[in-house]
């Protein structure tokens, strides 16, 4: 199950699952036909597109009842929208809740949904895909960067109470080549090409390379936070 499966790391990462041999449930919210369009696309059989809301329990429920077995649940839904940092007013609070509610409630409570198929599995394996930012304190907003660390803590926690039957794990990209980045001034993108030791920006395949390592490789793993940021926290020299 990738939740957010029609945005650029979501379909990516959807895409590497099914060429690991999963059945994959291509979670969206609005975009059916882009879903639709994924679930043609993907290699293998078995898969499908899941209308779901990570807000509401009601459309949570329903998707755990639609689901036979799940082995791998990948959190990627997501917001954000750039406010500068020191722009106090312009992040209001309408904008705050909606960042918490997604990029940490609903994660939150698509686990907590899913739980008992991810338990009956026996080595469930949950993938939160985080940011950096949470790390750094730099990225589109102030809430964005403190929604992702409350992310990479929420995977530790869980990683502790849901152990030994089902693991946890952030992937943390830094920035990566996509929707979002393309909107961004191109001086802006070099500078951050710049200052990150390896030199290049991540693609949605890196994310998705590191999520296929965390559930097919690494199965001693668990509460720990995978980056996929070239070094930026490193700087350069």
């Amino acid at each position: 199950m990738v939740t957010g499966a029609t945005g650029g790391i979501g379909s990516a990462i959807a895409r590497r699952l099914a060429q690991d041999g999963f059945a994959v449930v291509a979670g969206y919210h609005r975009a059916a036909e882009r879903a639709e369009q994924l679930r043609a696309e993907l290699p293998g059989s078995g898969h499908r597109a899941a209308q779901v809301s990570i807000l509401d329990p009601v459309s949570l429920h329903e998707l755990a009842e639609s689901l036979s077995a799940l082995e791998v649940l990948v959190n990627c839904a997501g917001i954000t929208r750039p406010v500068p940092h020191d722009d106090l007013d312009g992040l209001d609070d309408d904008l705050v809740d909606a960042i918490f509610a997604t990029n940490w409630r609903g994660p939150f409570a698509t686990v907590r949904a899913l739980r008992p198929l991810l338990e009956a599995a026996e080595a469930g394996v949950v993938v939160n895909i985080s940011s950096v930012s949470g790390v750094t304190g730099q990225g589109s907003n102030v809430a964005y960067c403190a929604s992702k660390a409350a992310l990479d803590s929420m995977t530790r926690s869980l990683g502790r109470a849901l152990a030994p039957s089902i693991r946890v794990v952030s992937v943390a990209p830094g920035w990566v080549l996509g929707e979002y980045a393309e909107r961004m001034p191109s001086e802006a993108l070099d500078a951050q090409r710049h200052a990150t030791p390896l030199g290049r920006l991540a693609t949605a395949e890196d994310v998705a390379a590191a999520v296929s390592a965390v559930v097919g490789e690494l199965g001693f793993t668990t509460g720990s936070i995978i980056a996929v940021d070239g070094g930026r926290p490193l700087g350069t020299s």
